[in-house]
């Protein structure tokens, strides 16, 4: 008796050439189940061998030309949208991050479809999880638009299908994958430890490795929610500005003698004084401070290792030597 093999599971990828993208791909290429189809404007930036590959479609182009491929999309099983533009003009920054990506998500079949993966950010919620009327009304073009696509999600046909994640401040990357904004400013942080260990500051955030994100992603993959439409954020548990300096501290063997608190109220003194440019959304950051969500996830919560784990583990996988600074 012949038995024939399982259809391949298609998966559409848009932003794989970014940080995160890089790292998702790279967990799908190694399970031969996926078909993999990737929306790229710059296929030259991959960094992993897809060119030839003989599960990998590489189709050219970005967002805007997404109805090209209408007839690929009404196929797909999964797709996993991080494709973004952070700057440039406020028009484009609206098409590509609202209007493209619900284009895109309106040519997926939802009878077909079993789960969009679609990546928004964490600055757009409150530390409850709820949508933040300050990043609709002062935050950057990339904010607004951002809180905008998450707001009109429900009126698409494949809403029940849609797992929204929202990164914190993402690190990543090596030789074969782009350095994340955050990780290509690691390489100084030896510049301002030496002055930052005098200081006490209140405020919090989250972190993500890119790999962490990826281990999530793909768990999601394999567990698609089975009462429509659900929400993550993505991070390890929080940690003040005051642990990260303490723990950096640690990993590079210096001591903190005495520490000064950092007053806001001096902070607003010194923007006057200083005629400071900032933006509404950079001054709301900066007495927000604490950007920290209840029941964020990472790769522990659904009982994995995680990669990145902490501050130490951070600087250890970027190459970072620790020890006595001189």
């Amino acid at each position: 008796m012949s038995s024939t093999s399982p259809s391949p599971t298609r998966v559409f990828i848009t932003g794989a050439s970014g940080c995160i993208g890089h790292y998702i791909l790279e967990l799908l290429m190694q399970e031969d189940r996926y078909e993999i189809f990737l929306l790229l404007r710059h296929p030259d930036k991959m960094r992993l061998p897809v060119q030839g590959h003989p599960r990998i479609h590489i189709l050219n182009g970005g967002l805007a030309d997404i109805d090209q491929y209408a007839s690929i999309l009404s196929t797909i099983d999964i797709a996993i949208l991080t494709a973004a533009v952070w700057g440039g003009e406020s028009d484009y920054v609206h098409r590509t991050n609202v209007e493209d990506n619900l284009r895109l998500m309106a040519l997926l079949d939802p009878d077909r479809c079993n789960q969009v993966i679609y990546f928004s950010t964490a600055s757009i919620l409150n530390q409850n999880g709820l949508p933040l009327p300050e990043a609709r009304d002062l935050g950057t073009d990339y904010i607004r638009s951002k809180y905008e696509c998450h707001h009109r999600l429900p009126e698409l046909a494949i809403y029940n299908k849609i797992t929204t994640v929202f990164p914190t401040l993402v690190f990543g990357g090596d030789k074969d994958k782009p350095y994340s904004f955050l990780s290509a400013g690691l390489k100084d942080v030896s510049r301002w430890i030496g002055l930052a260990r005098f200081f006490r500051a209140d405020a919090g955030f989250h972190f993500a490795h890119a790999q962490d994100i990826a281990t999530v992603i793909k768990f999601l993959i394999e567990h698609p929610s089975e009462t429509g439409y659900r929400e993550y954020v993505l991070g390890n548990p929080p940690l003040s500005a005051n642990q990260l300096v303490e723990q950096t501290c640690d990993y590079f063997g210096q001591r903190i003698w005495f520490r000064i608190p950092l007053s806001f109220w001096l902070a607003d003194v010194l923007i006057q004084v200083f005629r400071v440019q900032m933006a509404p959304w950079d001054y709301f950051c900066l007495h927000y401070r604490h950007f920290v969500y209840q029941g964020a996830v990472n790769p522990a919560t659904f009982g994995m290792e995680p990669y990145c784990a902490t501050v130490e583990d951070l600087l250890r996988v970027h190459g970072i030597t620790g020890g006595t600074l001189r």
